[in-house]
């Protein structure tokens, strides 16, 4: 079964052991704003989906459940 966003983002911040005040301040948005994106209620722009992808060193596709492979793309030249 592949995860929803909202799953993933939330994992992704369990698993590096971290609250959710500083993927906001990451982000730099609100902790509320960011516990809508956590919950479902607001979906991420893609800045903040890009910026996530990079600091949990994953691809923008494993965050939005296109595929399960973790492991981020090799980067653009």
């Amino acid at each position: 079964m592949i995860k929803t966003t909202n799953e993933r983002i939330r994992e992704l911040r369990e698993d590096k052991d971290i609250n959710q005040t500083t993927v906001a301040e990451l982000l730099n948005t609100s902790q509320t704003v960011y516990s809508r994106y956590e919950r479902g209620e607001r979906k991420i722009p893609v800045d903040h989906l890009i910026t996530l992808a990079d600091y949990y060193n994953t691809s923008t596709d494993y965050i939005l459940g296109r595929t399960n492979e973790k492991n981020p793309y090799p980067k653009a030249k």
